[in-house]
């Protein structure tokens, strides 16, 4: 089993990252902070919202998945599947990037429009 980052630094890493790119970056939950999951909302101008969960593989590798995309009818329910999801996990680190392109910051192409 290969050594993980600590949760708190990747995300402090991440926020740096976008914040020093003129994007804002900002934490909506803290979680347990050396193992807590991470899930990050990207939100761009133009750009609807995604949500991103780095899954386990069935190789033992977490690989980055896009979990829920916003739909621009019922832009709600995103909301609530992130409240959801808040409330049944307290160690979850839920963070926000709004910039464009924002799958860079965690080395992945923008989906197609």
């Amino acid at each position: 089993m290969e050594g993980r980052l600590p949760a708190h630094l990747e995300i402090s890493g991440l926020l740096r990252s976008v914040n020093g790119e003129g994007g804002f970056a900002t934490i909506l939950q803290r979680g347990e902070r050396d193992a807590g999951t991470i899930m990050i909302v990207m939100r761009g101008p133009g750009e609807t919202s995604r949500l991103y969960e780095r899954m386990p593989q069935l190789d033992g590798n977490r690989a980055w998945t896009l979990t829920k995309s916003e739909d621009t009818e019922n832009k709600q329910e995103f909301q609530d599947y992130l409240n959801r999801r808040c409330a049944q996990d307290r160690d979850l680190w839920l963070i926000e990037l709004d910039i464009a392109r924002a799958e860079r910051f965690i080395g992945l192409s923008p989906p197609k429009a």
